[in-house]
């Protein structure tokens, strides 16, 4: 048995999860939700990333980005090794990507502030 507090609203449940193969049994959910996110905690967690990329710019060494969607939780370190990788010399709006379709996801890692250089 497992046992988890559930994330996806206010309510912050404390589930127990049983799982038997493909069969997963929770409770002590108050909502379906609860059911659902320990499910997909259990079958393939997924996780979102904030991080900083490096630019061309002294006055603005570094600006801050996100993936567009959650990711496998198995990827965020692939994800991170291709962040860490980016040196930005153009300007970019923020919703812009930085990096596209990131480990091939299908999940960009856009800007979350603009950035000029120069």
């Amino acid at each position: 048995m497992k046992e988890m507090i559930c994330i996806v609203c206010p309510n912050g449940c404390h589930l127990k999860i049983d799982q038997a193969g493909e069969d997963i049994q929770v409770t002590g959910n108050l909502c379906p939700r609860g059911e659902a996110f320990a499910k997909a905690e259990i079958t393939c967690p997924m996780r979102t990333i904030s991080s900083t990329v490096k630019t061309t710019s002294s006055e603005q060494p570094v600006v801050s980005v996100k993936v567009s969607k959650e990711i496998p939780k198995s990827k965020i370190f692939d994800v991170m090794d291709e962040i860490q990788m980016v040196v930005l010399d153009h300007d970019l709006d923020a919703g812009q990507p930085v990096i596209q379709n990131v480990c091939d996801l299908g999940v960009d890692v856009i800007l979350t502030t603009s950035f000029r250089n120069g």
